[in-house]
């Protein structure tokens, strides 16, 4: 009788820490599962110019249904889309005009900034129109922005991101080189503007990534995808110099939207 009660008393305690481990998996399992919307965040890169097929909507923000957090957000049915990325956008436009979304529901962001920021625009128009030792003396100057200044400003956007968001995966895509070293192209940039320009992109990646990694993010590294596929490459998946829609320019195709950026997002995400 008392090896009887010994065993049910056993048992009931077991059963009794079971259901109440259950019940506090279930819980957790249940506040993950709410977490499951989707914020995609960011400059041109992720808003697709380039890609084309814009939402008309979006107006100027070039939001393109072939950009990769639309492409994303298709496949994987998240709870929730919230696409808030603009073209030109820049840290301050960020914080200013796309964090809205961002709650405790959100459960994957994606973001791609930091390149308006470093003055992308005007390396690009310093090094098409100038001279090599102008194009150099340029974008010397915009890796010193992104030593000096840019992590402070990526430390805001990131901290904000976590304090809206605290349930979410976030993943922080960077950029690719533009340029393929003695490719096929035989006019255009001098080799030695097209490696100061791959550079920058490598001094401006080795920055975001250490600020995402520093607050606990993904950085999504693109320029393994996109190898292969440069400017210059044969098989280019960034548009050079476009003279009939100039914004476009350096900016993914819908090809390195999809081959480029997508691929990257899925492996993280």
């Amino acid at each position: 009788m008392r090896r009887s009660r010994l065993t049910a008393y056993v048992t009931s305690f077991v059963v009794a820490a079971a259901l109440a481990l259950t019940g506090a998996t279930a819980a957790q399992a249940s506040g993950q599962a709410a977490a499951t919307g989707y914020v995609a965040l960011g400059d041109s890169y992720s808003s697709g110019v380039g890609a084309g097929s814009y939402i008309g909507s979006s107006g100027d923000c070039k939001r393109s249904t072939k950009a990769y957090p639309y492409l994303w957000a298709a496949a994987n049915s998240p709870s929730s889309f919230s696409f808030t990325a603009c073209s030109g956008a820049r840290t301050s436009d960020v914080l200013a005009n796309q964090l809205s979304p961002l709650g405790s529901g959100t459960g994957l962001v994606s973001i791609s900034v930091g390149g308006n920021d470093a003055g992308f625009a005007d390396v690009m128009t310093t090094c098409v129109l100038q001279s090599d030792s102008a194009c150099v003396a340029r974008v010397n100057t915009a890796k010193a922005y992104v030593d000096s200044t840019l992590p402070g400003r990526l430390d805001a956007v990131y901290s904000a991101i976590g304090d809206r968001a605290p349930s979410a995966h976030v993943v922080v895509l960077g950029y690719p080189r533009f340029y393929k070293l003695s490719g096929s192209c035989l006019a255009g940039l001098s080799e030695t503007e097209r490696a100061a320009i791959n550079g920058a992109a490598d001094h401006l990646n080795s920055a975001i990534a250490k600020r995402a990694a520093d607050h606990g993010f993904t950085f999504g590294d693109v320029r393994p995808t996109f190898t292969g596929h440069e400017i210059c490459s044969g098989s280019a998946w960034l548009h050079s110099v476009n003279w009939l829609n100039i914004g476009e320019s350096y900016h993914p195709t819908a090809a390195g939207q999809s081959g480029g950026y997508l691929p990257v997002l899925d492996s993280v995400a």
